[in-house]
């Protein structure tokens, strides 16, 4: 039986150099996760839940973190408070007590005994049931397990934090966080390769709680990744910790302590190295260290260092399977002016995303994205098209052609969903973004319509995809190095670096999904047809039998090749 509860020595905490402390003593062993979050959640919840008493210290802003926002965002100094040993072990007790006091007798008792699905299943319970339903579940500061203790209050994420160290209160070893981009399940047995869901997400899933990830999930979801999370080791999972802390007092205003506090722990675990295979959590200490440098002396990277960091670890451990890295480096790219280079992560975002299947699960990359296309994307042509500059990005084929390559991760994204994507809203912004490049600009991009017959005799699934994964990140590297130039299957090897400098002021991009290649003509004609293109986008796509449902016989008539979706339910 494991627990070992906080110890008198490390208390009271009353600065960040305590907590500091605290952190770096218990990662050089295996950390107790149920101490951490509840001295963690202790500190954010009492420093976010008060405005500073001095309203001077409002005008204290350090920087604001969205330069495109009219809000801004500010941090402010409100004073640390003081943890005691009391109350830290009254809490840690609590929990102990409410796992043992429900799961006594599944406490481990054998050295190399693992969890079961039922376990799984009833621990989650026990957490679930104890927990009030008078919440949002999309409020801030739910994740820890000082929320749970009290106010029985937990997010999405906090549910499998809080799973993950009841298994660890009980004993159990083998159980650990698995997390995708916005979602966490656990995973378990003797070689964890046993999935099971604990926590929810939307509305009407809690039932789920128990069951392993369905493998069709695994395969065409961006919520599982396609079968690529991070799965956590123990000192990984306190990453995860660290990284979930929210900073937020309100919309527009963050608490300087807060942010300070996570920023020192990242740092701390960047250094032990549980940060590398943790692409979310090095974006979110590449955003920290954008509004702030943490200076102690040392020679760290910078901001964008850690964003190319994010996105090396993406494509290294998760076969290019994760979104945020690019939306995180495009963002800043954004607040930096930096156009152009901002397209072309946003354009490798859109090569990741094309490889899914939309549904209503991934409700929170959809507003990622909608905000690059509505937002984002409108700002910089407003901008760009005020000026006359020969070195403005209106005049750079190159960009035009990163658009095209987002643009068709979107559409191909929609192929095969059961809901549709592109609405009237989404049209509108890309025709007035489009129109902004000239005719000889446009002309310079090669466009390339990727030919799926090509791909026929793959028609083993897990074959596709491989193949696919590993075109995503020859796609995305290719892009950092030439943007948006060809793929190394369209451009002969033989032509070297004569065609490299050719491929910069004439790129080549392929276009993957059935919209975009059925807009290439339109898109190259000296005079858009404005209306023409947005029919084109708007239109009820067909859902494309997929290879694999050919071969499962899935309800589907071989003979078939498409099949027209139901009248299109417009998004407000």
């Amino acid at each position: 039986m494991w627990s070992r509860g906080p110890d008198r020595d490390s208390f009271p905490i009353s600065g960040a150099c305590r907590l500091i402390e605290l952190f770096r003593s218990e990662v050089e062993k295996e950390p107790d996760l149920a101490l951490l979050s509840i001295v963690v959640g202790a500190i954010e919840n009492s420093l976010t839940e008060r405005k500073p008493s001095n309203p001077e210290q409002d005008k204290q802003t350090l920087k604001s973190r969205h330069q495109n926002d009219s809000k801004s965002d500010k941090l402010v100094k409100v004073g640390f408070p003081v943890i005691t040993y009391e109350e830290v072990s009254t809490l840690y007790d609590k929990f102990v007590g409410i796992i043992r006091g429900a799961l006594g007798n599944e406490a481990k008792t054998k050295h190399l005994q693992t969890a079961s699905r039922a376990l799984i299943k009833k621990v989650s319970d026990v957490i679930w049931n104890s927990l009030t339903r008078s919440y949002y579940k999309d409020r801030a500061h739910l994740q820890s397990l000082y929320s749970y203790l009290t106010g029985s209050k937990l997010d999405c994420f906090g549910v499998a934090f809080a799973v993950v160290a009841a298994c660890q209160v009980l004993g159990y070893t083998d159980v650990h966080l698995a997390l995708s981009e916005d979602h966490a399940w656990v995973v378990f047995g003797p070689d964890g390769n046993e999935t099971a869901e604990v926590t929810w997400h939307g509305k009407g899933n809690e039932d789920k709680r128990g069951q392993p990830i369905g493998a069709g999930a695994i395969t065409t979801s961006w919520l599982y990744v396609a079968g690529y999370p991070v799965v956590c080791t123990r000192h990984m999972e306190v990453a995860a910790l660290v990284s979930s802390i929210n900073p937020s007092i309100d919309s527009t205003t963050d608490a300087f302590e807060v942010a300070l506090m996570q920023q020192r722990l990242l740092w701390l675990l960047y250094e032990q190295g549980y940060l590398s295979g943790y692409p979310m959590a090095l974006g979110n200490l590449g955003e920290l260290e954008e509004v702030r440098r943490y200076d102690d002396g040392k020679v760290r990277p910078d901001a964008s260092e850690l964003f190319q960091e994010a996105i090396g670890s993406a494509r290294k451990n998760y076969c290019n399977r994760h979104v945020y890295p690019y939306t995180f480096q495009g963002g800043y790219y954004f607040r930096n002016k930096m156009y152009k280079e901002a397209f072309g992560s946003w354009a490798d975002a859109g090569d990741v995303i094309r490889s899914y299947n939309y549904s209503r699960d991934d409700e929170e990359i959809y507003k990622e994205f909608i905000e690059i296309a509505n937002e984002l994307i409108p700002q910089i042509m407003k901008i760009e098209s005020s000026g006359h500059s020969a070195r403005s990005i209106l005049k750079d084929p190159q960009c035009f052609a990163h658009l095209l390559r987002f643009y068709d991760g979107i559409c191909k994204w929609e192929e095969e969903s059961q809901t549709p994507i592109l609405h009237i809203g989404w049209a509108k912004p890309l025709v007035s973004t489009i129109s902004k490049f000239d005719a000889d600009v446009r002309a310079q991009v090669n466009i390339i319509c990727h030919d799926e017959s090509t791909d026929e005799a793959k028609d083993n699934s897990s074959i596709d995809n491989e193949s696919q994964s590993a075109d995503d990140v020859s796609m995305s590297q290719s892009s950092s190095a030439i943007s948006a130039t060809a793929s190394s299957e369209n451009t002969p090897k033989e032509l070297g670096e004569e065609m490299e400098a050719v491929a910069n002021s004439h790129p080549t991009t392929t276009l993957y999904s059935h919209k975009m290649k059925g807009l290439k003509d339109l898109l190259l004609a000296e005079k858009l047809n404005t209306h023409a293109i947005s029919l084109h986008l708007t239109a009820q796509s067909q859902v494309f039998v997929s290879k694999k449902q050919k071969a499962s016989g899935d309800g589907t008539d071989s003979n078939a090749h498409c099949s027209i979706r139901p009248k299109r339910i417009r998004r407000e």
